[in-house]
């Protein structure tokens, strides 16, 4: 029995690397196209504009229109030079997506374990179990997809930071400059860089003279952020065009829910930065900090209390908290785009996307203290509470967790023998069938519309949208699609807030109020009229209307909608009621 604990003591860390990552290729690998991965803000949002480059040759291309939201331009998408976005650009998108998935997985746990041993050079050895372990709990987070690579990499960014800072050789400086092809700006890059020029400041204070390398590491950073979101950065400095952004409303809340959003963030999984803390991490990391202050009093060291870095890590994710909080103080929030112009719209609570890695190195902190402890009761407890946490990550019913939805949806198809309703990633696209329509109309490129069938679909197959999902487009298009809805826009007060206040999701909306936009086998519908402006729709260049739904007669052909076919195939559960303008 001793030597088989003192086997695992070796290499349980591998077991645990090794069981994770490879039950969650082998369900991707068994189930591929069936897999359940995420549409909200997924495949309904990025996985739809790299197809639309696809089929454009669009990703390249300067001055171009992107035929989705009546036509936009090619700058208002993502920047060809980011290493997620390249995937797409030269594989299918399944496999892309895939490799993006696991990407992110070894990319966290290699960049934290890269970090860990830069920190503690000396001792690495004795922690190489617990650095790979929170590394692999941090790369597996249900993050963002389309920024998984941007989240993974923030121990990265702080490993460069550091190998400049303490002189370890010019070619960081290159490294740094390159940093920003796993990056984004609007996300990361705007509160790295603000990071930085503080821990410049602050060195710079300490030291009594200026910190020439980080202030050289921040403007090597931000040319790299300019270089590689040129598209970005010339719509958001030198373009004339006003856009959604000027239009959208945000929260303004009063000191209570101020105080509740900071709460929320601290104790909550934040929607995008979903770090899985509350049930297992937040507990160990609070129940550590005050046993180690009950200690170090009783002792009466109080004083180097305050130099324990799980104290600062957590004061740090309280900080992000905050701000996060005086996002939805509308005086703070105005200030803030006062003294910032080209920022105004820009989402600065996005502190909270640091917090998932504050918390797994909190959770490092913790089990480093147990190991330094050289006792193997203690280090066991570590190795013990590293796998729980690996655990949680595992099977917490997150949104992004797609390993977790996968085996939860499969399971219960073949135990039930019945279809769930959420729809996988080959159902939701259908693009069998989308090529079954075309094909039956022999399409030519002309701007059509979903109804109950997400815009997404449509572009995945390279049918041109006058609808679509984009944060970051022409005011004035708003203006227009807010005409071609204004039926059931004035009929229903939530299309009013919801579009009008915001407007990133133009869809043809539903009179009757109902939702018909989910990712659902069967979504009802209660009213069978559309409720739209028909010649808003042929003045904007429309033609077709792709329908889940069979609409009125008699509703459609007062807008001059005339029946052209119905189409079903038993790969997708979608039947289309595909509608033609008359004239």
């Amino acid at each position: 029995m001793k030597r088989v604990l003192s086997w695992l003591d070796r290499y349980w860390h591998l077991f645990l690397i090794g069981g994770c990552i490879g039950a969650q290729a082998l369900v991707f690998l068994f189930f591929g196209e069936e897999s359940y991965l995420t549409v909200q803000d997924n495949l309904d949002l990025f996985i739809a504009h790299f197809q639309v480059m696809n089929w454009q040759d669009g990703w390249f291309a300067q001055g171009a229109t992107m035929p989705m939201l009546g036509g936009i331009s090619r700058d208002c998408l993502s920047s060809e030079w980011n290493l997620y976005n390249i995937l797409f650009a030269i594989l299918p998108v399944f496999p892309a997506y895939m490799i993006g998935y696991f990407l992110k997985i070894f990319l966290g746990m290699g960049s934290f374990a890269l970090l860990a041993k830069d920190i503690w050079p000396e001792t690495f050895a004795r922690y190489r179990q617990i650095a790979w372990t929170a590394g692999l709990c941090y790369g597996m987070l249900p993050l963002f997809p389309a920024y998984g690579l941007a989240f993974a990499s923030i121990p990265l960014f702080v490993f460069l930071c550091r190998r400049i800072y303490f002189r370890k050789g010019r070619i960081w400086y290159a490294a740094l400059f390159f940093y920003p092809l796993l990056s984004y700006f609007s996300y990361f890059g705007f509160f790295l860089l603000a990071y930085l020029a503080c821990a410049a400041v602050f060195l710079s204070v300490r030291d009594k003279k200026p910190c020439g390398r980080l202030i050289a590491a921040l403007f090597l950073l931000a040319a790299g952020y300019v270089c590689f979101e040129y598209r970005l950065f010339s719509q958001m400095l030198f373009s004339d065009v006003e856009t959604i952004r000027v239009s959208m409303v945000d929260t303004d809340l009063d000191a209570g829910g101020i105080l509740g959003q900071i709460w929320e963030a601290f104790v909550t999984p934040v929607f995008h930065a979903s770090s899985d803390h509350a049930a297992f991490v937040l507990p160990v990391c609070l129940a550590f900090l005050l046993w180690r202050a009950a200690v170090l009093i009783r002792s009466g060291q109080a004083r180097k209390f305050l130099s324990e870095g799980i104290l600062w890590i957590l004061l740090f994710i309280l900080f992000n908290c905050v701000v996060n909080g005086l996002y939805y103080w509308g005086g703070f929030r105005r200030l803030f785009e006062t003294l910032i112009p080209p920022l105004k719209g820009f989402q600065f609570n996005r502190t909270t996307f640091f917090n998932p890695f504050l918390w797994y190195a909190a959770l490092f902190l913790v089990l480093k203290y147990l190991y330094d402890a050289k006792k193997t009761l203690w280090k066991r407890l570590a190795n013990l509470a590293a796998c729980i946490a690996a655990a949680v990550i595992l099977l917490t019913p997150a949104v992004y967790n797609e390993f977790y939805w996968t085996c939860y949806h499969q399971a219960y198809r073949a135990v039930k023998h019945t279809e769930v309703n959420l729809l996988n990633f080959r159902e939701y696209f259908s693009a069998d069938l989308m090529e079954q329509i075309k094909d039956d109309i022999d399409y030519g490129g002309d701007y059509c519309a979903g109804y109950g069938l997400n815009p997404a679909v449509l572009e995945y197959s390279g049918i041109a949208t006058l609808d679509g999902y984009l944060g970051f487009y022409p005011q004035s298009y708003k203006e227009e699609f807010t005409q071609l809805i204004r039926p059931a826009y004035d009929r229903v007060e939530e299309w009013r807030t919801y579009y009008g206040q915001w407007g990133a999701r133009a869809y043809l909306y539903a009179g009757s109020g109902e939702s018909i936009y989910n990712p659902y086998r069967n979504q009802p519908l209660s009213d069978d009229h559309l409720y739209i402006d028909g010649d808003q729709f042929r003045k904007m260049g429309g033609r077709y209307l792709f329908s889940r739904y069979e609409l009125d007669a008699d509703n459609m052909e007062d807008l001059g909608f005339l029946l052209r076919g119905v189409y079903s195939d038993e790969s997708s559960p979608y039947t289309i009621y595909l509608y033609e303008t008359a004239g």
